[in-house]
C-alpha cells in the first residue's frame, strides 16, 4: 500500500517488553506475514479500533522469546509495510538517565544516537544503494498526537528527548552510563534502532513512546538495574501504553493525505543506483518496501 491522497492510515503498533497484545481490538486474527528478509518476530496481530484498522507486532513475539540483537528488524519492518501500514507506533521499555525522567514517565523522543554494531541497517544492498534523510528520525505530526492523547490521559509524559540506542541485552557498565549522560542523552534502551531507520526508508511514518522503567545504573541512590525491578515497573507502563493507544486512534484516523513531514515521500530522491547499474534481483527483493518509487521511476513493471 501507498500513502496517498485519499488513502486512510493503517496504524501499526510495534510492542516491547511487556505488551505481546493489544486490547479493545475487533474482528481480531493473528496472520502469518513472511518477507524477502525473512520472517518476522512473530505473527501480525489484525484489528478494528472504533473503525480503524489496525496491525500489531510483539517485538520479541509472544512470551518474549527473542533479544535485541537478534531481532530481525528488516523483516519486521517489512511486514508492516506488507500489511498496509501507513504509520507506526513504537512503544518501548527504557532506562532514564535524567533525574527529572523518573520510572514510569513516557518519553516521546524525537532524536536518537545509534550505537548498535551487530544489526543489519538497511534494506538496501549492493546493487541498489539510497541515502535517506535521518537528521530527522521521527514523524513530528505522530509525536505530537502522542503528546496530546497523554495530556488527555493524564500520563506523565515529556515531549522530545534522545534516546541512545545500546547493542545488549547487558545493561549498562556505570562508566558507560556516565558517559551518556555526559553526551546530553535522555534515555537508554536496545530496540529502536535500526527500526527507526528502517521505518523511513520503507516510507513508514514512526514515532516511540519510550517508558522508563529505572535509572540506569548511574542514579547513586537508585543502585544497579535488576531485571525484578524493571519488571515492575515494566508491567504498570504495559497498562497505560495500552491506554496511550486507545486514546491516540482518533487523533490520527483522518488523515485523507500524505503526510505532510515527508515521510511517505522519503525516497523520492535516496535512490543513487542509475537504473542501468542497478542489480534486478534486489530490485524485486527490495520491490515489497519500495515499490512505490520503483513504479514511480519505471523499474517496476
Amino acid at each position: 500500500m501507498t500513502a496517498h491522497s485519499g488513502t486512510p492510515p493503517v496504524i501499526g503498533v510495534i510492542g516491547g517488553s511487556g505488551i505481546y497484545d493489544l486490547d479493545g481490538l475487533t474482528a481480531k486474527h493473528w496472520r502469518e506475514v513472511s518477507t524477502p528478509f525473512g520472517e518476522p518476530s512473530d505473527e501480525l496481530l489484525f484489528g478494528n479500533l472504533d473503525g480503524q484498522e489496525m496491525v500489531f507486532l510483539p517485538r520479541h513475539g509472544r512470551g518474549h522469546k527473542r533479544s535485541p540483537t537478534d531481532l530481525n528488524y528488516r523483516a519486521n519492518i517489512c511486514a508492516l509495510k506488507m500489511a498496509g501500514v501507513t504509520e507506526i507506533i513504537s512503544l518501548s521499555a527504557c532506562g532514564s538517565l535524567r533525574e527529572d525522567l523518573p520510572p514510569g514517565t513516557f518519553v516521546i523522543v524525537d532524536q536518537f544516537i545509534d550505537r548498535t554494531f551487530a544489526r543489519v541497517k538497511s534494506f538496501f544492498e549492493p546493487g541498489l544503494v539510497a541515502h535517506v534523510s535521518m537528521a530527522h528520525p521521527v514523524c513530528g505530526r505522530l509525536s505530537d498526537h502522542l503528546a496530546a492523547a497523554a495530556d488527555d490521559m493524564g500520563i506523565a509524559h515529556a515531549r522530545g528527548g534522545t534516546y541512545i540506542t545500546m547493542e545488549g541485552p547487558q545493561f549498562s557498565t556505570l562508566a558507560e552510563s556516565k558517559l551518556y549522560r555526559g553526551w546530553g542523552c535522555d534515555v537508554i534502551g536496545m530496540t529502536n534502532m535500526p527500526e527507526a531507520k528502517l521505518a523511513r526508508e520503507a516510507e513508514i511514518c514512526y514515532a516511540t513512546v519510550a517508558m522508563v522503567t529505572d535509572y540506569d545504573c548511574w542514579h547513586e541512590q537508585h543502585g544497579a538495574v535488576t531485571v525484578d525491578a524493571v519488571v515492575r515497573v515494566l508491567l504498570a507502563n504495559a497498562g497505560k501504553a495500552r491506554e496511550l493507544v486507545k486514546a491516540l486512534v482518533p487523533k490520527l484516523a483522518d488523515r485523507r493525505r500524505a503526510c505532510e513531514k515527508g515521510c511517505h515521500h522519503a525516497l523520492d530522491a535516496a535512490i543513487i543506483t542509475a537504473p542501468e547499474a542497478r542489480d534486478p534481483a534486489i530490485v524485486k527483493k527490495l520491490a515489497p518496501v519500495i515499490g512505490r518509487v520503483l513504479k514511480a521511476k519505471g523499474a517496476l513493471k
